[in-house]
């Protein structure tokens, strides 16, 4: 007997396909790589690695994402995408040679106070729609000319805005956000608005900067399968079955005797469970992928383990592999038959899963 529990797998082939994709859609832009959240729960210090060569930036969420990059050896800038948090902050990313959006009244008046080894490279962010982080239209004159005045601040000052709606195509909200932004903007700098969505489906918003997230791991930002757009999954999560059981009619299985059978059948215990990040009330019906073929989840997911019907007939047995999304199994299907985001199921992964990093 031979039993892998709960592994991701993680494919630098794919990834590396994905980003020539991501180039290909968008040519004339350069490109920052997102690999906040641990790189979307795929291992930053791999992915960063894999592509440093292939991306001109990379962009995260929190400062100590940044220093992790650094750490692991990676010289490529990298941007804060939230900014920093602390005047005190501001020192370290000066030395450590990051770059940080602005956007709110606070972080400004921080930059004036400090008394920093070298200038940084500061983005100036736009509320254009959002309504989350950035300044309002009227006032990204004055902020631009505050920053333009900082001696702390580089001379080349960016702009940056963010889609609310961009995977909404028939919606004509990014137009009218994108038109804000480059009134706002007034060429005055280089500018960055489109992220995965703003990448796929609306070209106009390239502009001089992306910055792909999930479609860099091959997982489209709706639930569309990435291979539509010519993505490939860069995560594969797989299990074992750890028992196979004859399973009467009329019996149920699992806590709360959720699901009972119609029918004799054969039961399949799978060694992941909402312990290993697989979420508790995934949906009966819910596929995985054995030997060649898909099965139902059914009853309650349990924190270490998940039963599925095989099938009176089947022949799997103990020890056989159990994959719960990949290539064979798009995870944007699991995402949409469990009522959640694609981003949430992969960053939620716990420590607990091991990782097997192929090609």
């Amino acid at each position: 007997m031979d039993v892998t529990p709960a592994t991701v797998k993680i494919s630098s082939v794919a990834l590396k396909h994905n980003i020539q994709i991501i180039k290909e859609k968008a040519p004339n832009s350069k490109v920052i790589a997102v690999v906040k959240a641990n790189a979307y729960g795929h291992g930053v210090e791999f992915v960063s690695s894999a592509i440093e060569h292939l991306v001109d930036c990379f962009g995260v969420a929190r400062l100590a994402e940044a220093l992790r990059l650094r750490s692991n050896g990676i010289t490529k800038p990298i941007l804060l995408l939230e900014g920093f948090f602390s005047e005190k902050n501001l020192p370290i990313i000066a030395v450590n040679n990051i770059q940080t959006i602005i956007h709110n009244q606070e972080q400004l008046e921080a930059l004036k106070t400090v008394n920093l080894p070298n200038k940084i490279k500061v983005w100036l962010k736009i509320d254009t729609g959002m309504h989350r982080l950035g300044v309002d239209l009227d006032q990204v004159d004055d902020f631009y000319q505050q920053l333009k005045d900082n001696p702390n601040v580089d001379d080349e000052i960016g702009f940056v805005s963010h889609f609310s709606r961009a995977d909404e195509l028939e919606s004509d909200y990014t137009h009218i956000q994108l038109n804000r932004f480059l009134s706002a903007v007034k060429n005055r700098g280089e500018c960055s608005i489109s992220a995965s969505g703003g990448i796929l489906f609306w070209k106009e918003a390239h502009l001089d900067w992306i910055r792909p997230g999930i479609i860099m791991y091959g997982v489209s930002p709706n639930n569309v399968p990435s291979k539509e757009y010519g993505l490939i999954p860069v995560m594969t999560l797989t299990s074992s079955l750890i028992a196979v059981r004859h399973h009467k009619k009329g019996e149920p299985v699992g806590y709360g005797g959720a699901w009972i059978s119609d029918k004799d059948t054969k039961i399949g215990v799978v060694a992941i469970g909402y312990g290993d990040g697989y979420p508790r009330d995934m949906p009966e019906g819910t596929p995985v992928y054995i030997n060649g073929r898909r099965v139902s989840v059914v009853g309650r997911v349990s924190m270490d383990m998940m039963t599925v019907d095989l099938g009176l007939a089947s022949q799997d047995k103990v020890g056989d592999e159990v994959i719960l999304w990949g290539k064979e199994l798009p995870l944007e299907e699991i995402a949409q038959k469990s009522g959640l985001l694609s981003y949430e199921l992969i960053t939620k992964l716990t420590p607990r899963v091991l990782t097997e990093y192929i090609d």
